[in-house]
């Protein structure tokens, strides 16, 4: 019986959210019909003809104090939300609306979504934790024709997972087709070769739209996946960009006569930043690096709006190489902001520039008796913030973890993400003098900085539970995708001890010594216990 009256309560409100959102004129009508009803039982007119005498005897010392009552309420609010974000990282107006309005407006149940995922089975709630984590492409990744296809031919091994390759097929037929493509007829051939599964397919429908006309996106494809060497997929591009920037400029001058046009339009400058982007990438690779960051310096500044190819991340690890760190700066200031997306690129990029001023003369042992300098202590401060971040990297920079070829996507915050930035970045971390030693004394305090329990994050959004689900679907191997954050498990509130980390090149080179291993460690600890009691004060 009550769960009829359950069920008829849930009906009848889902009618009213339906009459509401789609006969909303209907409700509107209805209400002004009401109230003209019971005008006069509720004596409008009076009531109207009253506030309307009260307000004409109001003083404009009245409206003074109100708008100055309201602009400190509303700094206050604003006062608090800020803190609000920097304590737990997230809004508390949008929490409360998406916890208490969004279901009385018509919302998710969270209970019933609950019920029903449960009564799926596992593999349906992996598939629903893969959709709540967001992945991004790689904006470092791979050529498949001359690099990941290589791997194979040596390893026998496939570098990619089914997941991955669907992802990159879903955003090649995003940003290279529209829907005018059928108009003409190499593009309504490679309309169907980005949906096509098998690559040899791919490639022949490339060369066909080819003998069609000069086609950028067939070039792109041969470029992609049909060149073997880096040098033969820089030539294919430069065709492409030829192709590409002549269908920009014929789209550009037509793109305000209509919907049709202006998506080619939008279509044509997908396919020439790509270009673009890709041949930069090229240039590093084939060792011109100055040609490379002027490339995608001119690119940022001629499309400066397309953030979503984070070309940045690309010019960050250019000018590393070069060592210009001045130049790596100047980036971060601008793309290092608390109203812009964060990555690891951009997080330990921060910490290795601050690491790079103290690293050189750093000791775990002379910190724990004097303590730390300034300088210091923001370097620490930043490894923490990196770490917290994206906890996952440490282990590949301090060569704990094996490194694979990073995957075309990756999970913000996750494993898949901290391979692709090591795998570019190692390299620059080994070159600043006693920047891993730093990190490696220091990195693990993060999580006696970290709040408990961990959900509730210190300087960014709680760790997305979900992160683990995901990288099982963008990793080709199984001993990745392992949470660090496991490593600070204590009870009642409180962590546990560090636990002792091995030095880089344990499984390399020849085993240290033990008393030497032994006191680092001990100094790491108490180190690490002289961060947190600076962090209490």
């Amino acid at each position: 019986m009550a769960e009829a009256g359950t069920g008829f309560l849930e009906q009848l409100k889902s009618c009213i959210v339906w009459s509401w959102t789609y006969l909303w004129t209907v409700w509107f009508f209805i209400v002004l019909f009401l109230v003209y009803i019971l005008r006069v039982p509720l004596k409008i007119n009076d009531n109207l003809s009253t506030v309307s005498m009260f307000l004409n005897t109001l003083t404009p010392k009245f409206y003074v104090a109100l708008t100055g009552t309201s602009s400190l309420i509303s700094g206050l609010i604003l006062i608090f939300e800020w803190w609000y974000f920097r304590k737990y990282g997230t809004s508390f107006i949008e929490q409360v609306s998406v916890s208490h309005l969004r279901p009385l407006l018509g919302g998710v149940d969270n209970n019933s979504s609950n019920n029903s995922n449960s009564s799926n089975g596992d593999s349906d709630s992996n598939r629903q934790s893969v959709s709540e984590c967001k992945v991004w492409r790689n904006p470092l990744n791979l050529f498949r024709g001359a690099e990941y296809n290589r791997y194979t031919w040596v390893t026998g091994r496939e570098p990619l997972t089914y997941y991955d390759m669907n992802l990159s097929a879903q955003d090649h037929q995003t940003f290279f087709t529209c829907d005018s493509d059928h108009l003409r007829p190499a593009d309504a051939i490679m309309q169907k070769a980005w949906r096509e599964r098998n690559p040899q397919a791919r490639i022949s429908a490339a060369h066909e739209a080819l003998e069609i006309n000069e086609c950028a996106t067939a070039y792109i494809l041969l470029a992609e996946e049909e060149a073997t060497t880096i040098a033969e997929a820089e030539k294919l591009f430069k065709q492409a960009l030829k192709a590409g920037d002549g269908c920009y400029r014929r789209s550009q001058q037509l793109q305000h006569h209509g919907s049709q046009y202006e998506a080619q339009h939008r279509r044509d400058t997908n396919v020439l930043v790509y270009i673009k982007r890709r041949l930069a990438m090229c240039a590093r690779r084939l060792g011109r690096t100055r040609e490379a960051v002027k490339m995608m310096r001119d690119l940022m500044k001629e499309f400066p709006l397309l953030s979503m190819f984070n070309i940045h991340e690309n010019l960050l690890e250019a000018l590393l190489e070069l060592q210009a760190y001045a130049d790596v700066q100047a980036v971060l200031a601008k793309y290092d902001d608390i109203s812009l997306p964060k990555s690891a690129t951009i997080c330990y990029t921060a910490a290795l520039l601050k690491a790079r001023a103290v690293s050189d003369k750093f000791s775990p042992e002379a910190a724990s008796r004097r303590g730390l300098s300034t300088a210091e202590m923001n370097a620490v401060e930043a490894i923490h913030r990196a770490v917290e971040f994206n906890p996952h990297v440490p282990k590949y920079l301090l060569e704990m973890k094996s490194l694979i070829l990073p995957p075309e996507h990756i999970l913000k915050r996750g494993d898949s993400e901290a391979i692709a930035y090591a795998f570019f970045h190692l390299a620059h971390w080994k070159r600043v003098e006693g920047a891993l030693n730093l990190l490696h004394c220091t990195w693990e305090g993060t999580f006696r900085m970290i709040p408990y329990p961990l959900e509730k994050g210190h300087l960014f959004y709680p760790y997305p539970i979900c992160t683990e689900t995901a990288d099982r679907e963008l990793l080709p191997f199984p001993q990745h995708f392992v949470c660090p954050l496991k490593l600070c498990h204590g009870k009642s509130g409180e962590h546990p001890a560090i636990q002792s980390v091995a030095p880089a090149d344990s499984d390399l080179g020849e085993p240290t010594c033990p008393s030497a291993h032994l006191a680092q460690q001990a100094a790491t600890v108490s180190l690490c216990q002289l961060l947190v009691d600076l962090k209490k004060a």
